[in-house]
């Protein structure tokens, strides 16, 4: 993507004021939006994207500068701009570069950007019809598939030279239920590291009618009863409450600067014994897989709290350098416009070995999330809501009626220790993660869990 001899050269421009680090990342992504409302399509977008960033380090500083000029001159102009705000001279000599492929860990069969659109779009109306027979109540069905190629080349004065390719695509499903008098909404996707085989592989019938489910379902729902109660969430995008409470609070972004609450705390019982918290980029395929990070370092499987007791945390080479501990492959940014800082991958709960059937037997009274939709948290805190896109009363150990409008409420370090329940279902669930490095493709999980004890946000009185 760029020669030995210019990587060298801005490398060397980086560093000629006296810093300790240099780093360049060049990324070329081709991107496809295609979608469908109503069965026909809607939009069919492509675009390409290409730039270089440059980042330089001395000790804790970091300076970092982008350009898509990436002739040598306009490389030079970017690397003698971030050079400028380190005094000094230069004192390193860089090793010698040998450019390297990364590991492939995660095969593609079929490149998106050689396919034929129709292939796609054939696809996308089979979802499309699932959707919109599942119930007469359906009034809207719209389905929108992103895939992208990103090539990068990643250089730095530590001797890495090496170029990668991450294929990509998602669905997302979003089918709308009405009655006359009340609408209702229900989202699925599925995303990959992947060719378009991910795509062609996919249960068209299971994606159309479980988002029109989800949405006949809630408008049909009694409202939820607020209160304390027991709460069993379902697997795969259940994990996105320990992702938002819990995992970036393991991110060194936050543990370097003692923003979280688990800072200082590795050794010590965070979590139930139950719990064992991991995040893993070497799944293979999976959405928020990688086979290098973004400053060049293998993917990795990294145990965060295992049997409840804190392990480590996830680590970038800036926050290496402030915690005098090693990086973990878990340095990521949205594109070259980001510097990259530590970011999760594919973060779980693993799972235990009680089955779903016995976790909800054994509650005797509370609430069922089988889906999980969006929320927010406060990372010094832990403190956090999250709204239940899908909803259900346990009464006497059994799934009773569905309720809407079910927020939870809590605090990740609280609810770590209340699970009490773990089953041996992992699923993983597909999302983006937006952090000071932009947005990226993540995974969430975990197992049918019970959480002892959990603020419910609903309707007053009991439904």
């Amino acid at each position: 993507m760029l020669n030995k001899a210019i990587v060298q050269d801005v490398l060397n421009e980086a560093l000629s004021t006296g810093g300790d680090f240099a780093e360049i990342f060049v990324e070329d992504r081709l991107t496809n939006n295609l979608s469908l409302q109503g069965g026909l399509v809607e939009n069919s977008l492509s675009g390409r994207d290409f730039g270089v960033g440059i980042r330089v380090f001395k000790g804790i500083q970091s300076t970092y500068t982008y350009t898509t000029d990436f002739t040598k001159e306009g490389l030079l102009k970017a690397a003698k701009k971030v050079a400028q705000t380190i005094q000094g001279e230069s004192k390193l000599t860089l090793p010698e570069l040998e450019l390297q492929q990364a590991n492939v860990l995660h095969p593609v069969i079929e490149m998106p950007q050689t396919v034929d659109k129709t292939r796609k779009v054939n696809v996308l109306r089979k979802v499309h019809e699932a959707a919109t027979r599942y119930n007469e109540s359906i009034s809207q069905v719209r389905i929108r598939l992103k895939d992208e190629e990103q090539n990068v080349l990643i250089a730095n004065s530590e001797g890495t030279f090496v170029e990668d390719q991450r294929v990509r695509n998602i669905l997302t499903v979003q089918s709308v239920a009405s009655n006359g008098s009340r609408m209702e909404t229900g989202y699925m996707n599925s995303g990959a590291l992947s060719g378009l085989e991910h795509l062609e592989n996919l249960n068209a019938d299971f994606y159309g009618n479980e988002a029109s489910r989800i949405a006949v379902t809630n408008l049909g729902a009694d409202p939820c009863p607020s209160g304390n109660f027991p709460v069993v969430i379902d697997q795969k995008f259940g994990g996105v409450i320990f992702h938002e409470a819990c995992g970036h609070g393991l991110e060194a972004t936050a543990v370097a600067k003692n923003k979280s609450i688990f800072s200082n705390k590795v050794g010590e019982k965070v979590a139930s014994d139950l719990v064992t918290y991991i995040d893993d980029g070497t799944l293979q395929n999976e959405w928020g897989s990688i086979n290098i990070d973004d400053e060049g370092e293998p993917a990795k499987r990294n145990v965060l709290i295992e049997d409840g007791v804190l392990k480590g945390y996830l680590v970038d080479k800036l926050n290496a350098r402030i915690m005098d501990q090693d990086v973990t492959g878990s340095s990521r940014r949205e594109s070259y416009r980001f510097a990259p800082t530590s970011r999760m991958t594919n973060t779980f709960i693993a799972p235990g070995e009680s089955t779903r059937e016995e976790i909800i037997s054994n509650t005797e009274y509370g609430i069922f999330t089988k889906y999980m939709g969006g929320g927010q948290v406060n990372p010094a805190t832990g403190d956090y809501n999250f709204a239940a896109e899908e909803a259900y009363l346990i009464k006497d150990g059994k799934i009773d009626r569905p309720v809407r409008g079910a927020t939870l409420i809590g605090n990740g370090a609280d609810t770590l220790k209340k699970v009490d329940m773990v089953g041996n279902n992992l699923g993983h669930g597909a999302g983006m993660c937006g952090a000071s490095s932009g947005s990226i493709p993540v995974n969430v999980g975990q197992p049918t869990l019970r959480v002892s004890e959990l603020t419910v946000g609903g309707t007053k009185g009991e439904a």
